[in-house]
Formats: C-alpha cells, structure tokens, sequence
C-alpha cells in the first residue's frame, strides 16, 4: 500500500501570499469556494498507515501537520508518526520547515549529497541536534528501503533521482548563475511498495528521454505545475523572471507539462508547487477546464490518494 497526502499544493508563497493583491489572491483571501487557499508544497506518505515520510519541509509544515491528524502525536506525551524527511533540494520553500521540527524529536533527513551541503553550510539547522535527529545521504538513482526510528522495514522503498533544475536562488553564483543541470542539485523521488509506483517531480526545467523512460508507466505522477505559462509572471507585472529562469517548465508551454506528457503510459497525473499567479487554481478559469480535459487533476491541501 502508498497512501498519500498531499500537505501543500501551492509553490513558494503559498495561495495567498501574503504580499499578493492580484486577482486570484484576493479571491482566495475573500474565502471564494473556486479559490480555496493552499500552502506551500509537500505530501506526506506512508506504507503501512502508521508511520510516515514528509516530503519537502515546507514553510506550513506546522500548519500542515496540525491540519492533517495522522501526523499528530498518538502516545506518551511527546511523539510523533513522523518517521523522516525526504528532500528533493535545497530551495527555501523545501528546507525551511525543518526548523519547525527541533523539539529534539527522533527522525531522519534525507537527502541527496548536494542538498545536505546546503543544510550543513548554514548553521542554524543545528537547531536539529545531529545526536537526535540524523541526517543520511543518498546517492542519485541508489534505492533505499525506508525503516520505522526502530529500524523496522516501513513498507517502502524510494530512488532520488537527478532531474533538469539549477541550483537555489539564494545559492546562485558564478557567470551562469541559472544553468540548467542534471546532476544531483534538483531531483525527483520515485516510491513504490512493489507493487505501486509513484513520483514526485515537484521542480523540472525540461524533459529529458531519461526522465521520460523513468516516468512511462507510474501509477502515478505528481508533476511541477508552477506556471501556466513561461512569461506568466512577467505578463502580470508580478517579476522580471520566467519560469524557464527559475528552473521550471510550465503547464501550457509548446515544450511544456501538459505536452511532454501526452504520449507517456501514466495512471494519474496531478500538479503540484502551483504558483499563486497559474490560473489553473481557480475552478472556475478556462486554464483549469483545459488542464482536466488533458487528463490531469490540480492538488489541493488534504488530498489524498490511496494504491
């Protein structure tokens, strides 16, 4: 069995965000039924509906467990479902969260050799007592058999896999601050229980043969769905950088989501790390329409999906 949650939808600044006035922010702050508000992207997974693996500590995470009751503590007084932390880069909105878990509670981070560096270069993640709460590499296409803290096989086995991404924002150096690379930086994680098998892309710059023979043939695919459209932020008067810049396809694009995946054998296809301004959050848009008609459905917080 995988079961599923989906804790956030949205990308970077959640849905609102908080410094937003365009029109869908304002329609999910009013409380608008086709404009429901979403934080910050991550889900949660489990393989034996006890013990559970956060995906991407998101800047909500405190939100989201306590919107989310398997993740709530169930014995003693202090304790938690919460068995590890997989993440799939180094971006704010996926490494943050970490800082909510520092109530010397046992877990495991997980992460790829590039992304650990990037949590060992800023001091302030020794909140997580490395005595308490380990931290455990794992190389690019090296699959790993996730175990409860009492080392008891979880039911799961997960792969990180390098995907087209480039390195985080507040990280970009050197002449080409924005190239675009497969090495390790940004990856995607594949889960299976052996029978099921389910990635999560929540960042990717293109599509590759590779990554197009890794995801023929999922159950299914929680894919990068940040902007509608590459200059989507640029049209809105919301910022100077389009998503190809940001190390993101976009849903719509001639090169983009919806078209790299319309030959590939895919059970379900969902879009996840929305960005505020893609107009496929609102229910009601034609974006959306258009979406659902190519056979995807858009994540929303709470989400769940059982295999």
């Amino acid at each position: 069995m995988i079961d599923l949650v989906v804790l956030g939808a949205a990308a970077g600044g959640g849905f609102p965000q908080w410094n937003s006035n365009a029109e869908g922010c304002r329609r999910a702050r009013a409380g608008d039924p086709a404009a429901p508000a979403r934080t910050q992207a991550s889900i949660a997974v489990s393989g034996d509906g006890e013990h559970w693996f956060v995906v991407n500590a998101s800047p909500d995470l405190r939100q989201q467990i306590s919107q989310t009751p398997v993740l709530h503590p169930k014995t003693g007084l202090r304790s938690t479902p919460i068995a590890g932390v997989i993440l799939t880069g180094a971006e704010v909105d996926t490494i943050t969260g970490l800082l909510t878990l520092r109530e010397r509670q046992a877990f495991e981070i997980l992460g790829t050799r590039q992304v650990l560096d990037q949590l060992d270069a800023n001091p302030i993640f020794e909140a997580l007592n490395r005595s308490v709460v380990a931290r455990r590499e794992i190389a690019p296409d090296q699959t790993v058999r996730l175990t409860t803290q009492g080392g008891r096989p979880a039911g799961l086995e997960i792969t990180l896999f390098a995907v087209p991404g480039k390195v985080p924002l507040y990280a970009e150096t050197g002449e080409n601050p924005a190239a675009i690379m497969e090495n390790g930086e940004t990856v995607g994680l594949e889960i299976t229980d052996g029978r099921s098998r389910v990635l999560f892309i929540p960042g990717c710059a293109a599509m590759t043969d590779r990554l197009r023979t890794r995801i023929a043939g999922a159950d299914l695919v929680l894919f990068d769905g940040t902007l509608w459209q590459d200059d989507e932020m640029i049209r809105a008067g919301l910022g100077e950088k389009t998503g190809k810049r940001m190390g993101h396809m976009s849903v719509n694009d001639t090169d983009g989501t919806i078209a790299a995946f319309r030959d590939l054998n895919v059970g379900r296809k969902v879009l996840i790390h929305i960005n505020n301004s893609n107009p496929v959050l609102l229910a009601d848009s034609s974006e959306r329409a258009e979406v659902e008609a190519a056979g995807w459905d858009v994540s929303f917080d709470g989400m769940r999906i059982t295999l």
